[in-house]
């Protein structure tokens, strides 16, 4: 089908993004740090700014550069959906964007709009500062949920817990180090997010800046400089080491995320219930169970930092790219890195609002310790009969004994008390304290502290 007029073929509209699911998945201030007005804006600003970097250099005039940064100070003027419909026929979004933009600076200074750049450039670039722009937000979040979990680890450094290993019951823990072990996690994920540099692209056709000529790295210096971002020892055009990076980066932050959620919803179950969400009204129920209580916030932060990993690893898969400028390739890295940043910001922001609602509940922490008859704390009686009857004597006559709690349904150090392997060694109170999860803490305490201390200088220094 041709267009009546020019008998140019149409190009199909482009239909508006469904919203359906994005109070899930666009959640959080991140989302509009990627949408499509913040990419537009992005690719303005670096077009103003390379108008200003070849003035900077004297390549352009002053009078030309200002008309062109005028016109793209007002993002608002630009037709997102216009511009959509023009992406698939140009093969890049600088492509309309320019066209745009020549239109509305008009006069001679039109003439002076992308010199010497290429669609890469532009969009390379823009990616940068829309990764630096979105950046903020995401570390506010973190920042957020950190807080809230050195808070947590503070408040609960003695609340007892049971360990959990291989999904099966284990030793006591405090929650306080359940909480410090999520804090250092997310707080290390966070960190390499923090130490992403965010390059500036600039390579003309085949990254020699010929058209400028002597004056190409003149001009990369002052346009890094003016959008603030990195200065590349070259351009980078088929080196996409900045976008790998930056997708390990979320990647691991999502990871970290997860794990949390995670073990939120797992101390959550019914049969757990050791912590529970307590959001607004008629949040957390189900359709078929009213009463239910699901953690809501925490699922939703799981939903979201699951999408991460397969968004990873297509930009993995992109990052090959062939010769001076890739066919495919590149143009193959842009939907995942948006989405990437979708969900990494809104599994941030979904955690930092399950933290906020989330409450513990120490009396059924200690109650699913005690639930075990002493069971959990085998291990100490194990070790503390080593010495004296060697360990395979400690651990036959320790595991008999657990089998025969088991088994009878009494507790452990009923079933100690009839095995003279155990009582020739250890008193009836000997064993009750052995058996007391307040003494088989180890280092929790002292681990907590070294986590708190450690975030409290790592906030000091940002």
């Amino acid at each position: 089908m041709s267009d009546s007029v020019s008998g140019v073929p149409a190009v199909p509209a482009v239909p508006a993004r469904s919203s359906l699911f994005d109070a899930l998945v666009a959640a959080g201030p991140v989302a509009s740090q990627v949408g499509d007005e913040a990419w537009v804006r992005a690719m303005l600003d670096v077009e103003s700014a390379l108008a200003a970097a070849q003035a900077d250099a004297g390549l352009l005039a002053w009078e030309h550069a200002r008309s062109i940064a005028e016109a793209c100070r007002d993002h608002g003027a630009f037709d997102v959906t216009q511009l959509r419909a023009g992406v698939g026929g140009a093969g890049d979004p600088a492509a309309p964007l320019v066209r745009a933009l020549s239109e509305r600076v008009g006069g001679e200074a039109a003439r002076f709009v992308h010199r010497g750049a290429t669609g890469q450039d532009v969009v390379d670039s823009a990616a940068m500062l829309v990764a630096a722009r979105a950046r903020e937000p995401l570390l506010a979040d973190v920042e957020h949920c950190t807080d809230a979990l050195a808070a947590l680890a503070r408040a609960h450094v003695g609340s007892m817990q049971v360990g959990r290993t291989l999904a099966q019951h284990a030793p006591p823990v405090t929650f306080g180090l359940t909480a410090a072990g999520w804090l250092t996690a997310l707080d290390a994920a966070a960190d390499r997010v923090r130490a992403l540099r965010f390059p500036v692209q600039l390579g003309g056709a085949v990254g020699t800046l010929a058209s400028f000529g002597e004056y190409g790295p003149d001009v990369v210096t002052s346009l890094a400089a003016r959008l603030g971002l990195a200065e590349p020892v070259l351009p980078w055009h088929t080196d996409r080491t900045p976008v790998v990076d930056l997708a390990a980066a979320l990647g691991g932050l999502a990871a970290a995320v997860s794990a949390v959620a995670a073990s939120i919803v797992v101390l959550a179950q019914t049969d757990v219930a050791e912590l529970h969400e307590e959001g607004p009204p008629g949040s957390g129920g189900a359709s078929t169970m009213p009463p239910t209580r699901n953690p809501l916030a925490a699922v939703s932060a799981r939903a979201c930092a699951k999408q991460a990993p397969g968004l990873v690893a297509d930009l993995l898969a992109a990052a090959e790219q062939e010769n001076q400028r890739a066919a495919g390739a590149w143009h193959a890295e842009w939907w995942p890195l948006i989405q990437l940043w979708r969900v990494c910001g809104s599994a941030v922001h979904w955690l930092r609002e399950s933290l906020r609602r989330l409450r513990v509940d120490e009396v059924r922490m200690r109650e699913n310790l005690d639930a075990h008859g002493g069971l959990l704390l085998a291990e100490r009686l194990t070790t503390e009969l080593t010495p004296v009857v060697g360990r395979r004597a400690a651990h036959d006559a320790v595991s008999r004994a657990c089998r025969r709690a088991v088994a009878d349904g009494v507790s452990l150090a009923e079933a100690l008390d009839d095995d003279p392997a155990v009582t020739t060694h250890l008193s009836r109170e000997r064993i009750q304290r052995l058996l007391d999860p307040v003494e088989y803490l180890g280092s929790a305490s002292v681990f907590v502290e070294r986590a708190l201390t450690a975030y409290g200088r790592s906030r000091r220094e940002r």
